[in-house]
């Protein structure tokens, strides 16, 4: 079974990518959602963030404190690469026991979404590399659609924390390109197609 990751900068559409693969029967592990719940569910990362970051990470309930924790890190380079350095591990574990159930097994392949794939060094669990691609004229447009609570400059501040997009595509082995002009359906379909080949061979 081909372990595919799927990434692609913020309003690029990765995630529509990914819902695509989803229709057509492949199984897809949501990076982020998980880290999500990695965090609030995984004992020793719980105490490892409240060790780094103290104890109001977590509210009197137990819940991750998602407000303060971005706060304390958001616009300090260092803390946020310490957090990633924290969770990424734990999530890559996640993914490692997701990958190996018996619910994942008899599919030609699965797909890992995930935002920072190359920053985090979680390409390294995967055979193959996929990269969605958008200008960043039309991800700014998307994104500030999508999230009316964000600004421009919150948009170019994510961005910036991102791998640029030439980077990603010269480091994936695919493209897909959701611009806006060419469909996105007939690249996600001779993907599928070419990973079932992949594997059968």
């Amino acid at each position: 079974m081909l372990r595919i990751g799927i990434t692609g900068g913020i309003g690029s559409g990765k995630s529509i990518a990914s819902r695509l693969f989803h229709e057509l029967g492949v199984p897809v592990y949501d990076a982020d959602t998980r880290a999500r719940w990695v965090m609030e569910n995984d004992a020793a990362l719980r105490q490892e963030l409240s060790a780094a970051f103290g104890p109001e990470t977590y509210d009197s309930s137990g819940r991750l404190n998602r407000t303060a924790l971005a706060g304390t890190v958001f616009r300090n380079p260092a803390l946020l690469a310490q957090l990633n350095g924290i969770v990424h591990p734990h999530v890559g574990t996640d993914f490692e026991r997701w990958a190996s159930t018996q619910q994942q097994a008899g599919h030609a392949y699965v797909l890992k979404e995930a935002a920072l794939l190359f920053e985090a060094g979680s390409y390294k669990q995967l055979d193959r590399i996929i990269t969605v691609f958008a200008p960043l004229a039309v991800r700014q447009t998307r994104v500030l659609r999508r999230d009316t609570h964000r600004s421009l400059a919150d948009v170019e501040a994510i961005v910036a924390k991102q791998l640029s997009e030439e980077e990603k595509m010269q480091r994936a082995n695919y493209v897909l390109f959701n611009d806006d002009v060419r469909p996105l359906l007939p690249q996600v379909l001779a993907l599928h197609a070419a990973f079932g080949a992949a594997e059968r061979a």
